[in-house]
């Protein structure tokens, strides 16, 4: 079998992926509004789908910052936390000028492994825009090899933002 075929294999369908989405461990959201510029769209005013990729990242960065964690630090300490697996699903497109909000939590901590859960919805929360799940393995920046455990700093942090 092909290394292709093997991870194909190892997605879920789309009908798992929404259920995924509500077997949160935590019902702790860290909220990040966001503000459509034309940057961010097509020729048509519609939201390029990689950008929602890059407000993820961003929303999951000042989650880390809101309860201690400057990702800065953590890189500087000489640990990375690269995406390993993405899951994303798109449910409705945002427009220029438009805002929402992106939520975001952890919902699975194993080890160096932690899972990150996403919604996108608009301002008033009626309509979904995105789904998606992320999940992140703690890297030796030095060695790169995953590591055997999270720093104490960021776990620590962690289990505190689940409870």
């Amino acid at each position: 079998m092909s290394e292709s075929t093997d991870i194909r294999s190892q997605i879920p369908p789309e009908s798992a992926i929404e259920k995924l989405a509500y077997q949160a461990i935590s019902e702790n959201w860290f909220e990040y509004p966001i503000v459509v510029y034309p940057h961010h769209t097509d020729y048509g005013g519609i939201v390029w789908h990689g950008t929602y990729l890059t407000w993820m990242e961003e929303a999951r960065v000042a989650c880390l910052t809101s309860i201690g964690i400057d990702f800065a630090d953590l890189v500087g300490m000489g640990c990375d936390l690269p995406v390993v697996d993405l899951s994303v699903r798109y449910h409705r497109a945002l427009k220029m000028g438009e805002s929402a909000i992106i939520k975001t939590r952890t919902i699975d901590m194993e080890g160096v492994r932690i899972v990150w859960e996403y919604e996108i919805q608009s301002i008033d929360r009626e309509i979904t825009y995105l789904t998606g799940m992320v999940t992140l393995v703690a890297v030796d920046r030095e060695k790169g090899k995953i590591m055997r455990q999270l720093p104490n700093t960021v776990k620590d942090a962690l289990v505190k933002m689940r409870e």
